[in-house]
């Protein structure tokens, strides 16, 4: 495979994380307000909340909610089954369930048959796990992405098999899941004589995630990781990997940040012992995004229209509001930040060690406020409702970094004349068809921009940008691309494009299929 199809796999990758973690983020919203709400200080504050019927309907979501998190790795299988396929998503998806549910159970049949079943009372500290009602060993949300990787490929190499004629009723897409489901019984007999060393490995890149400079590295890595599409693969790497640590609440062990933090934000709450653990969960979690979108954001923007021509701020004021706003609300990073990537990216490092000093200050500071989001909405009920926090040292830090990130912003576009939006002495920017939401005609000006369908090879989209596989680049029209009302395009490998449209890019995305 060449070094241009692995990085467009590792890409693709990535983006098939966001399904899974997508819907934890509202649902994980959810489970705040209920958590939050149900808290002995809060019914002490707000007596309504300690009527049987309220409380009732609180907890009832709160249970009802927590059946995404207690099976987060079959989210994740089927996340990604559907990320990675190409030619049937439902079949892939269907595989993908059938060989979870294969892998655990034959991952019970190795502790039954080797004798290393823990009694239930111990089993999470020897490495186990109860799913579904079954005890296996506790390989996290790894056991998922791995089942989904496999019920893809499956999916792509069998999806046409053809098996002799009286085996000819299993053939083609039957086949797939059934394949799945042997090579997944094979993984879960072979998968505990690796696993310690594979965990082994993650734990000692634990050392330095954990260690003070972790969140500098984790929070200035995700803003470098974002324009090759890889943000993703690297949050889920500290999220739901023992890279991330492994915390022991109630004599259970958690493996990762995240099913750690769901136990303490969601159960235990702040008046719990084990809240004092809260700052080395939350320093790589949604505060670091909120110092972004809350407050590095406007300092940018306002940079930015600070520096612009006179002629052309009141266009640019119209933009960038909507950018920040995209994020603030959205917590949809990328309009802003590719304005300014490609044309400096020397600057965007700045930018992204600016975040990272930012993280280690919130953890210095102990600032705990969760979860995976980190719009104003997340800060609200995790940082305002709930106790022990310590939001203000968020407002605080934010506040001083982003006077500073501001000046440096402005004085950097200035000496160096950056071409940041409004800087150019032209500009012909018409937003009228995304604003009007008319996909079918952008879909048009896409497929002519790029060199009409028989150019396009394969159409893509993650949360703002359309990801198009293209024969020849050479016949791309940029004045025409320029002229949908995308935000910037750019190319990130040699046959390859990225066109941002921002949050209506998956109605784009939709429209551009019918086309080609």
């Amino acid at each position: 495979m060449s070094k241009r199809k692995i990085g467009d796999s590792i890409q693709q990758f990535g983006r098939t994380l966001l399904l899974p973690i997508g819907v934890l983020a509202p649902i994980g919203m959810l489970l705040g307000i209920s958590g939050a709400l149900t808290q002995d200080y809060m019914v002490d504050k707000v007596p309504f909340l300690g009527n049987d019927t309220v409380n009732t309907i609180l907890v009832s979501i709160k249970t009802i909610s927590n059946v995404v998190f207690d099976n987060i790795p079959l989210l994740f299988a089927m996340g990604v089954a559907y990320g990675m396929g190409k030619k049937d998503k439902g079949i892939s998806v269907f595989a993908s369930v059938a060989g979870y549910l294969t892998l655990i159970v034959a991952m019970n049949v190795w502790l039954t048959v080797t004798g290393t079943m823990a009694d239930p009372d111990v089993m999470t500290q020897q490495g186990q796990i109860e799913i579904l009602g079954i005890q296996t060993v506790n390989i996290s949300a790894a056991g998922g992405i791995l089942t989904g990787l496999i019920a893809a490929w499956a999916t792509e190499r069998f999806y046409n098999l053809e098996l002799p004629a009286a085996l000819a009723f299993f053939s083609g897409k039957k086949s797939v899941p059934i394949i799945t489901i042997g090579l997944m019984a094979a993984v879960g007999m072979l998968l505990p004589f690796i696993w310690t060393y594979f965990v082994g490995l993650l734990t000692n890149l634990s050392a330095v995630f954990l260690s003070v400079a972790g969140p500098f590295f984790t929070a200035a890595g995700e803003r470098l990781f974002i324009p090759f599409g890889l943000h993703h693969v690297w949050n889920a790497l500290f999220r739901f990997t023992e890279a991330g640590g492994s915390y022991v609440i109630e004599g259970k062990t958690y493996v990762g940040v995240v099913p750690a933090i769901t136990e303490i934000l969601f159960n235990q709450g702040p008046n719990s012992e084990y809240w004092s653990m809260m700052p080395k969960l939350s320093r790589f979690m949604a505060q670091q995004q909120m110092l972004v979108v809350l407050f590095l954001f406007p300092a940018i923007a306002f940079a930015m229209y600070k520096a612009a021509y006179k002629e052309n701020k009141t266009y640019v004021k119209s933009m960038l509001v909507t950018m920040v706003l995209t994020a603030f609300l959205g917590n949809v990073t990328e309009p802003l930040e590719f304005t300014f990537v490609f044309l400096a990216p020397l600057l965007y490092v700045v930018y992204a060690c600016i975040v990272g000093i930012g993280a280690v200050l919130l953890s210095l500071a102990e600032v705990s406020i969760g979860y995976i989001r980190g719009t104003i909405f997340d800060f609200t009920i995790f940082g305002l409702l709930y106790e022990n926090s310590r939001w203000i040292f968020l407002v605080l830090i934010g506040l001083g970094l982003a006077v500073v990130t501001y000046f440096i912003f402005y004085w950097a576009i200035i000496r160096f004349d950056i071409k940041t939006p409004g800087r150019e002495k032209l500009q012909n920017v018409d937003n009228t068809l995304l604003k009007e939401k008319r996909y079918d005609e952008i879909a048009d000006k896409v497929v002519e921009a790029l060199g009409g369908k028989e150019n396009i090879l394969n159409v893509d989209n993650c949360i703002t940008r359309l990801r198009i596989d293209l024969k020849e680049v050479r016949d791309v029209n940029k004045d025409v691309l320029n002229s949908t009302g995308c935000s910037g395009f750019f190319f990130p490998t040699a046959k390859h494009i990225h066109i941002v449209y921002g949050t209506q890019v998956e109605f784009i995305k939709n429209a551009v299929d019918e086309k080609v």
